[in-house]
């Protein structure tokens, strides 16, 4: 199964519920089975890696508003990993914006196929500039970029009857005024650029073998991506495009509308003062917004009140899920007094995937923010302390709770210590934002902030590893042991290749640091204005 990334589509704020990815069993060349319910369309969009023509930047700017109308896009750069029969037989149609100068056999082949044997195919843009060693695909596509100037123009409609452009606002925008080559004879104009050199096909249809394409030339920049007219023409395209069978069932599957309470949000930034909170939704309805590639499929396991307020999770050796629950966090910190917060088992006793058995390990906690399991039982991050929790008599409830270390700052209860993994190295592992720890730790003092560190499961020694750029939350391992991680501020992917004790005593270096943040891009695109 090829490794497509996870992108969220979510567009309303969602009920809590705990839900697991599975490898979908599906057998047919369909992204799902038909169901009275519906289901959304899928598209692959196939972007590339550059900044000309930024199609990561952009593709959330489209992803958001078709998300709403049950379309959903999963992004992609290689086309290797695209263009073969193994990832296309999971979607109804290809999206595709790029700068790709070649394709390969098995590439052309693959999306020859896929679109003549009733898959839809949707360039932009620059898409008709793509593979140019490629003839069969310039005809898949009905031309092919020549040249350009730039300037802020609609495009005129010239089949008003046309599903895709029938009762369609023109928009105006800013973009490319491109101009076409090799223009087939086959295509079907529904749009024309028209200026003082004449009339220029813009947006047309045609159809190879039982498939159809839908190619707009708008699409340069922001400008365009960000414009609700834009959003529409694509949207219909992408619904004309795709076999009728699957229209048939994206016609049936509904999404949740929003419903809101009239009491206003606190308007901490001073923007707009009607702002209001929206009601969450149920398990049901938030399981339906929530985009995964269509190889998975979501799956709900527990949801309130089975649970509530989770901050952290484990399966265990006998596929129980351990669920860290605080109500506390983060204002309540009660200096030893004890908690509301506490640690359930989840189980699921008849096989049916849902959670049917919950059993309170410990309660009275005062914000735990993370667990990892070692000698049969958990250790649990509850700044100031690290705790060691384990039941000894079989009944899943702890009898035992120690204190195995103590300095972690409870100064800022978002930035204290999380994320503790067992390693491969038979060490803890965890992360620390700028609250940091001042302690001693095997009569060891340490003094730290904003890192990774580790320590023995005893708690006998422990190791700053790496600092990092500011409140720190996420850490991983890949395969091979390396190691990753992230911030909440500017750094959502961060990455250690050196530990901190291969710096030491080696003279001359000022303020070494074997690690760096590594994201590509910092944008963030909301879905609603109703966030902070």
């Amino acid at each position: 199964m090829p490794s497509l990334p996870l992108r969220s589509s979510a567009t309303l704020p969602v009920a809590l519920a705990i839900a697991l990815f599975a490898s979908s069993t599906i057998a047919t060349a369909q992204p799902g089975p038909p169901t009275p319910e519906g289901r959304p369309i899928e598209i692959l969009f196939l972007g590339h890696n550059s900044e000309h023509h930024n199609s990561s930047a952009f593709y959330p700017l489209l992803a958001g508003p078709l998300a709403k109308r049950g379309i959903h896009l999963t992004y992609v750069e290689d086309p290797e990993e695209a263009l073969n029969d193994e990832t296309l037989r999971w979607y109804d149609g290809v999206l595709l914006y790029a700068n790709h100068d070649s394709i390969t056999t098995s590439q052309e082949s693959a999306l020859l196929s896929f679109v003549e044997n009733g898959g839809a195919f949707i360039p932009v843009h620059s898409a008709s500039y793509c593979f140019r060693n490629s003839d069969a695909f310039v005809a898949l596509v009905g031309g092919q970029f020549l040249s350009h100037g730039t300037g802020t123009f609609s495009a005129e409609t010239v089949k008003p009857q046309h599903p895709i452009v029938a009762g369609l606002e023109t928009f105006e925008t800013w973009d490319e005024t491109y101009v076409h080559t090799h223009v087939g004879r086959d295509i079907d104009v529904l749009m024309e650029r028209v200026d003082e050199t004449g009339r220029e096909p813009y947006t047309w249809t045609r159809t190879q073998g039982e498939g159809r394409i839908f190619y707009t030339a708008f699409g340069h920049d922001e400008r365009t991506w960000g414009n609700p007219g834009f959003h529409a023409l694509v949207e219909r395209g992408i619904v004309w495009a795709v076999a009728d069978d699957v229209k048939e069932q994206w016609e049936a599957f509904e999404v949740p509308a929003p419903e809101y309470v009239e009491a206003p949000l606190p308007n901490y930034e001073k923007r707009d003062p009607n702002l209001r909170m929206q009601r969450p939704l149920s398990a049901e309805e938030s399981q339906r917004l929530i985009h995964v590639p269509p190889m998975f499929r979501l799956e709900l396991f527990a949801s309130e009140p089975m649970i509530i307020n989770p901050i952290t999770m484990a399966f265990d050796e006998r596929g129980r899920l351990w669920v860290v629950e605080t109500t506390d966090y983060p204002n309540l910190v009660r200096d030893d007094a004890e908690g509301d917060d506490r640690i359930k088992i989840l189980e699921d006793t008849d096989g049916d995937g849902r959670a049917d058995k919950v059993t309170v390990f410990a309660d009275g906690l005062n914000i735990p923010t993370s667990l990892t399991f070692s000698n049969g039982g958990v250790i649990v991050a509850q700044a100031p302390h690290f705790l060691f929790l384990m039941d000894t008599n079989g009944d899943d409830v702890a009898d035992v709770r120690e204190v195995l270390m103590t300095g972690w700052s409870t100064s800022d209860t978002h930035a204290g210590p999380s994320q503790l993994q067992y390693g491969f190295d038979n060490h803890i592992w965890g992360s620390v934002g700028y609250a940091g720890f001042d302690g001693s730790v095997g009569g060891v003092p340490h003094q730290f902030y904003q890192g990774f560190f580790r320590f023995t499961p005893d708690a006998r020694s422990m190791e700053f590893l790496t600092r990092t750029s500011n409140n720190t939350w996420g850490l991983g391992f890949s395969e091979d042991n390396d190691v990753f991680g992230s911030t909440a501020n500017n750094a959502p992917s961060w990455f250690m290749a050196i530990p901190n004790r291969q710096f030491e005593g080696v003279r001359g270096l000022q303020s070494p640091l074997g690690s760096k943040g590594i994201a590509t891009f910092y944008a963030m695109h909301p879905l609603t204005q109703n966030v902070r």
